[in-house]
């Protein structure tokens, strides 16, 4: 049993993959699956929840892949590193037009639009534990709203896998401008302790 639910939100992401969110019914993921039809009502009960399952073990398989590598992220410019990883990854993989069919059903489903959401939350928790770590040494700490940054750079990264599908050197410029960026927040951490205190006092004064 439990070999079959795997085969079917396997399925259910290759159907994605290849037939769009358009396509996809129990009789096009059981054909993918090579099971019977009445197997996903039988495991699933319909095919949102299929699809709001597959989403859900697809993004946790994916994020748990990645996870030693964020744990090892000291600075802002690694965590870029990665998250370049993570989008070649993922255009390797399919999985950009994955989240781009996801997305779209997001619009008029609600049960999917929620599991999309949860998926992204995903993301953006391992996020903030790597900006809470990154900046905790910087000025910006006194500032910074790391969930709400963590969110930021998410939706950022997931703007930019969609980009990469209509202007691939546009995506590219993005993630090199990010890569800049990431120098320049690197400066925070060999400013010495003077600087630092005067750093800290003018934020604190115009924040």
């Amino acid at each position: 049993m439990s070999d079959t639910k795997d085969r079917l939100l396997d399925a259910t992401i290759e159907t994605l993959r290849t037939h769009g969110i358009a396509g996809v019914s129990a009789r096009t993921i059981a054909t993918t699956a090579g099971v019977n039809q009445a197997l996903v009502c039988y495991h699933f009960g319909s095919v949102d929840q299929l699809l709001a399952a597959a989403c859900a073990a697809a993004t946790a398989a994916r994020v748990e892949v990645f996870r030693e590598r964020f744990a090892q992220v000291r600075t802002m410019r690694e965590l870029l590193a990665v998250g370049r990883e993570l989008h070649e990854a993922e255009l390797r993989n399919g999985d950009v037009a994955v989240l781009a069919q996801l997305l779209a059903g997001a619009q008029r489903d609600p049960q999917l639009a929620s599991a999309t959401a949860a998926g992204l939350e995903l993301w953006a928790r391992e996020l903030e534990t790597v900006l809470g770590r990154v900046l905790g040494r910087t000025p910006l700490a006194d500032v910074a709203d790391v969930p709400g940054l963590a969110r930021a750079v998410a939706a950022t990264f997931v703007g930019i896998e969609l980009y990469e599908g209509a202007d691939p050197e546009a995506a590219g410029r993005a993630l090199d401008a990010l890569d800049r960026l990431g120098v320049i927040l690197e400066v925070f951490d060999d400013l010495g302790p003077v600087a630092t205190r005067a750093l800290r006092t003018r934020i604190r004064r115009v924040t």
